[in-house]
């Protein structure tokens, strides 16, 4: 049973929890193996460390660049489907306010504000906060679209309950330390009828060997170190998750990137990438 318990906190925490030596940083609910805090110091000095190359198409970011088509295309379908949007303009996202959480230096934020969205981009580093702001101000169509601010989740989430019709996490959830506190945050940010997107790797052995041994190790795609495979988490559990939360998973799609093509695909096998759409009842 010890044994089973020590894996669990593995897999969902990607490290042992010492009850014996708990920083201020990090505390926990014992009983219930939670954080206080979904931050990860770590996490965010690594990410900070590549603000100089965030918006380099070619640098170490650039499986984010080419995910960029299909996470845009994965917002807004989704809007469109759920009857919040008509999806039928040149401008399909106009009005609708969005979220995009752990930001970064603004990959995804700036293509959902030009195609109207109303976009608060939100991330817990001042590097890369900073970036994006500077690299919004390189095109005036995003004036009065975009906006961004430092901060975390939980800090947003006290003052944003239920404000906006959608919020996305892409390729966030596994860099957090809880990521049930981090789920149950952005739930209660979406409006009723609202919606919520994930993109995240799956905990598989074959995402393992792709997206750890493979990208990082062998191809040098990204940097050593981006990823901890026990913090990748399976789609049913994050969909059980949300169920808890009020809401309902809509669709699950399967990722997967062709390096021949470089380009990413959808696909009806989740067992590497997926992307996940619910919505709040």
């Amino acid at each position: 049973m010890m044994s089973q318990k020590i894996f669990m906190r593995r897999s969902i925490y990607g490290k042992l929890i010492s009850f014996n030596n708990v920083s201020e940083t990090s505390k926990c609910v014992i009983n219930n193996v939670r954080f206080e805090s979904t931050v990860d110091p770590k996490e965010i000095e690594f990410f900070s460390k590549m603000n100089n190359e965030w918006w380099d198409p070619n640098g170490h970011l650039r499986l984010l660049h080419l995910l960029n088509p299909n996470r845009v295309k994965f917002v807004r379908d989704g809007l469109a489907n759920t009857g919040m949007i008509k999806g039928d303009t040149s401008l399909p996202l106009k009005g609708t306010k969005i979220v995009d959480v752990g930001c970064g230096g603004g990959i995804l934020s700036e293509p959902l504000a030009r195609i109207g969205a109303e976009v608060t981009g939100i991330d817990t580093s001042a590097q890369l906060i900073d970036i994006a702001k500077k690299h919004a101000l390189l095109d005036s169509d995003l004036l009065g679209r975009l906006n961004y601010v430092q901060t975390d989740i939980e800090t947003f989430e006290k003052e944003n309950k239920e404000k906006y019709e959608a919020v996305v996490a892409s390729e966030v959830i596994e860099h957090v330390n809880d990521p049930q506190l981090f789920l149950k945050c952005c739930s209660a940010i979406v409006k009723p009828g609202g919606s919520l997107f994930i993109t995240t790797p799956n905990r598989t052995l074959l995402s393992w060997m792709s997206v750890i041994c493979a990208a990082e190790y062998l191809l040098k795609i990204v940097p050593v170190g981006t990823h901890e495979w026990n913090k990748f988490i399976p789609p049913e559990e994050v969909q059980r998750w949300l169920e808890n939360y009020g809401l309902k998973t809509k669709l699950i799609h399967g990722l997967m990137y062709n390096p021949l093509k470089r380009e990413w695909i959808w696909s009806s096998n989740t067992t590497m990438f997926y992307a996940l759409h619910a919505y709040k009842k």
